[in-house]
């Protein structure tokens, strides 16, 4: 039996570098310390915001030089307990940050508020005065918007202070998954015993070409999960109560209202992406599910063999090395400089690619201001892990080039854009494989089937979960509680009515909403959706418009959160409040799918 890897056994070269954050610990200890002490120098500014326009530009310098030092602070402690949160070392770091953080929120509660005392009017009389605070016009502007929805500074104050309160559900989901959580080992065809963990699971074993080690996995998956639902179902409804009650607080007409505010795209657009996808989409993946099931020569498909490579025979390998030339060569179009950023990131530990104990389940890219990105993946030594490393490294480059482009306070776009930099270097890799194995059809298809991966992680995977999630806002404000049976049955009816009769379900179905910390960010979810089906938009730019569309991507992505969605997407040359553009995506997964099954009927 294989044994568990630790992080202290982890070659370092597969770990991130936080030196670049801090030298070490101490020296973030001390950061910390003062961060809290240097809250002050905001507080100085209460009461005199609106004074004049050189009060204010001075005061908002100096709120985003204090912001990037506290952002520097709370990612340390972040990718600490991300890379093991099993080590009580980094529980304490975590713990410590969350606190420092709820106490700084407090303190610094009033800025926001003292700038909902301008008006628009105000604003553009302040840029006549002193013009360089035209910089932040965004930044005030989407402040502005919140007006009507912000309580007295005496609320926003004590809400501010039970910031680590309120973030409670989302840190004890976080904690228990990465440090709790234990599974049985499981076994393979050939009776070869595997360590079983979530990354191991989500990575490699829910892929995997083993029908029996795939079915054990998620049996022992799912068995784990049973144990923790009443738990998980209770801190989940904290979260969504919480929600509900804030939404009152500040007279959204809804919660829905309420998460969709800081998007700043209509209700109209969130139901859109949702019920347009689910609609055209599911009969292209029943077609595919069919598919999957005849070429796997199945009795019947399993919902835990919907990841199952269509092609089990064929699944190729690379190093993290291969992979990462790879990657550059189909990201070349991109020009010099967002190249050198991917460089930098593949050669200079930015990536922490390590398998081991308490490491945190999925990939992500944190972009602490003034540093660079840090991404985290785990690495299996698979072509699939190139898709995701590609990913991660779309929102590398983007906020590598908005972060030398804009100042901190415009530099992160709402999160309704924030997938479509991401997805579009995973198309792009495609296109580049694609070309590059024209002549080997065997390879194509495979290639198609990870084209198809990405469509299915974000319009089938993340799309369900954002249907579930809407499902389970309209309950709670109906008063039904969220007990464990009730968020299995709602998950497991969402899945039921996208895939048909296609696909058998067991009850472990029902319990994948416990897999997703998603759930605890608001309406994230389904943004993956709008973000891929501009990437689909902007790809197909790319490829029959060659460097005027790249040119227009390179400009966009400069431009961070200096613009609202919609104009980001505009400038892109995509009108996302059209829903045809879903439309046209979801036609060309289709495609896929028609390309996919000729391929084995010739």
């Amino acid at each position: 039996m294989m044994s568990e890897t630790y992080r202290i056994d982890v070659p370092v070269e597969q770990t991130w570098d936080l030196t670049d954050l801090f030298p070490d610990k101490a020296s973030w200890e001390k950061a910390l310390k003062e961060a809290v002490e240097e809250a002050d120098q905001i507080t100085a500014f209460k009461g005199k915001l609106s004074e004049n326009a050189h009060t204010l530009l001075e005061a908002i310098k100096t709120a985003e030089a204090y912001q990037q030092k506290v952002i520097r602070v709370a990612v340390y402690a972040n990718l600490l307990i991300s890379a093991d949160g099993s080590d009580p070392a980094n529980q304490e770091a975590a713990a410590k940050s969350g606190a420092a953080l709820a106490a700084i929120g407090s303190k610094i509660s009033f800025f926001e508020t003292e700038l909902l005392e301008l008006s628009s009017s105000d604003l553009a009389q302040f840029i006549k005065d002193e013009p360089e605070l035209e910089t932040y016009q965004q930044y005030v502007m989407d402040i502005l918007e919140k007006k009507e929805h912000v309580l007295s500074p005496e609320v926003e104050e004590t809400l501010s202070a039970l910031g680590e309160v309120l973030d409670a559900p989302y840190n004890v989901f976080s904690r228990s998954k990465q440090s709790d959580m234990q599974f049985e080992s499981v076994t393979d065809s050939k009776g070869n015993t595997l360590p079983m963990s979530e990354p191991l699971y989500e990575e490699s074993y829910e892929y995997s070409e083993d029908t029996v080690l795939r079915r054990n996995a998620y049996d022992a998956f799912v068995n784990t999960f049973e144990q923790y639902k009443n738990t998980y179902a209770a801190t989940y409804a904290a979260e969504v109560t919480k929600q509900v009650q804030l939404s009152k607080l500040r007279k959204y007409d809804s919660v829905t209202d309420m998460l969709l505010a800081p998007q700043q795209v209509t209700k109209e657009m969130y139901h859109n992406q949702l019920d347009v996808i689910q609609e055209k989409l599911a009969p292209y993946m029943q077609k595919y599910a069919r598919l999957l099931k005849e070429q796997l020569g199945l009795d019947e498909l399993r919902f835990c063999d919907l990841k199952a490579p269509l092609d089990p025979s064929f699944n190729p390998d690379t190093s993290y090395e291969e992979a990462s030339e790879t990657i550059l060569s189909a990201l070349s179009v991109m020009g010099t400089e967002y190249i050198e950023g991917m460089k930098k990131a593949l050669t200079e530990r930015w990536v922490d690619r390590a398998e081991n104990t308490g490491k945190a389940s999925g990939a992500f890219c944190s972009s602490p201001y003034g540093v660079h990105p840090y991404i985290l993946v785990t690495w299996a030594d698979k072509m699939r892990n190139a898709f995701i490393l590609a990913h991660e490294l779309g929102h590398a480059g983007h906020f590598y080039l908005a972060g030398k482009q804009q100042t901190l306070f415009n530099t992160r776009p709402s999160t309704y854009f924030i997938e479509a930099p991401s997805t579009l270097n995973e198309l792009l890799l495609a296109d580049h494989l694609m070309h590059k194995n024209q002549n080997d059809p065997r390879m194509k298809r495979w290639i198609i089937t990870q084209l198809l991966g990405t469509y299915y992680h974000n319009f089938v995977t993340h799309l369900l979960e954002g249907a579930f999630q809407r499902r389970v806002y309209e309950l709670a404000e109906e008063g039904t509680p969220l007990t464990a049976d009730v968020l299995c049955r709602e998950k497991r009816h969402v899945l039921e009515s996208f895939w048909g009769d296609t696909v058998t379900f067991d009850d472990g179905a029902g319990l994948t909403w416990m897999r997703q910390p998603h759930y605890y960010m608001g309406l994230y979810p389904y943004t993956y959706s709008a973000g891929l089906t501009v990437s689909t938009t902007m790809a197909k730019r790319i490829r029959e418009e060659g460097q005027p569309a790249v040119d227009d991507w390179l400009n966009v992505l400069k431009t961070g959160g200096a613009k609202q969605p919609l104009d980001l997407m505009k400038d892109a040359g995509i009108d996302m409040s059209n829903p045809q553009n879903i439309e046209i995506a979801v036609d060309y997964v289709g495609s896929l799918i028609d390309e996919l099954a000729d391929s084995f009927s010739e």
